[in-house]
């Protein structure tokens, strides 16, 4: 049947408004391959697209109009990567004879790490060409950068790069024990770059999944999974939805109380954070926060008032 004029007027306007805003990815190679790799693994996707916004950079925009309280997303076990992925992998021998055990986030790193080492033959190779080679995090930043800060934020800042470097430190005896998997000295695969890239892809991608207490592993908490296509979804202050595992559907899952137009980003809240939490775990910060708050040095003012 033929489109009317007002037809082809409303469809113009609503392809200008599209792109002027917005630059749809779902043509590029790399994310047809990554939504063909988690059809096979069962994920159904007919909602969400990833697209370039002016504001946030890369993130999904839905392309029908999402109703409060439906679902944004609904992905299945079998597309995570979590603690029990490594338990499957060839890092688990090494895992179940160290002494005293690693923790469930140096088996992550491992994995991580260790699957970008052998990318091409690596399964999860469609995830792992979407992830960033760099982050933004304040633990990427020279000090010349780090000294221009707040010295409130400077001063975590300084902590975390030194949280990473002594997890890094304490882990290479493990890593070392990894040799009989690389035909390459293995210092080369897990040097400190490798592991600062692992450390900042879990810290700022993964979401809240806890898992059963496992003997190999030391008793920090294991609550970590790795999310594909789902973790670009963007943070928003403002967002309101309900995310957690469903064991019913055995999928993580998303719900939105809010509603969105067609074509509009789709947001998540990483919790009521401000902008110096969200600029040292996540490497941003966000517009008109409401969790805004000034962080202030206390010492030097009340030396300077005494």
């Amino acid at each position: 049947m033929k489109k009317g004029r007002t037809y082809r007027k409303r469809h113009r306007k609503q392809s200008t408004a599209f792109s002027s805003s917005n630059v749809n990815l779902s043509y590029k190679n790399e994310y047809i391959i990554l939504k063909k790799w988690l059809k096979e693994k069962g994920y159904k996707n007919n909602n969400l697209s990833p697209a370039v916004f002016s504001e946030t950079g890369r993130g999904l925009m839905t392309t029908k109009t999402l109703q409060a309280e439906e679902l944004i997303i609904s992905l299945p076990e079998k597309c995570l990567l979590t603690s029990n992925t490594v338990l499957n992998s060839y890092l688990r021998e090494y895992i179940l004879k160290w002494r005293p055990p690693i923790s469930p986030v140096i088996a992550l790193c491992s994995f991580l790490i260790a699957e970008k080492w052998f990318h091409g033959k690596s399964v999860w190779k469609p995830y792992l060409d979407l992830l960033p080679e760099t982050y933004t995090c304040p633990v990427y930043l020279e000090q010349e950068t780090l000294n221009l800060f707040p010295e409130p934020l400077r001063r975590k800042a300084l902590e975390q790069r030194s949280l990473i470097q002594d997890l890094f430190a304490s882990s290479n005896q493990f890593f070392s024990s990894l040799q009989p998997l690389f035909p390459e000295d293995v210092e080369i695969v897990f040097n400190f770059s490798a592991f600062q890239w692992a450390w900042c892809t879990i810290n700022t991608r993964t979401v809240f999944m806890k898992h059963s207490q496992k003997d190999c592993f030391s008793r920090e908490p294991d609550i970590y999974a790795l999310a594909p296509f789902l973790d670009l979804l963007n943070h928003n202050p403002k967002a309101q939805v309900n995310a957690s595992f469903n064991e019913n559907t055995k999928c993580y899952e998303i719900k939105t109380h809010l509603g969105y137009q067609k074509y509009k980003e789709v947001y998540i809240s990483y919790g009521p954070h401000d902008n110096q939490r969200l600029l040292l775990e996540y490497g941003f910060v966000a517009s008109d926060n409401p969790h805004s708050c000034v962080h202030v040095s206390t010492g030097k003012a009340m030396a300077r008032k005494a």
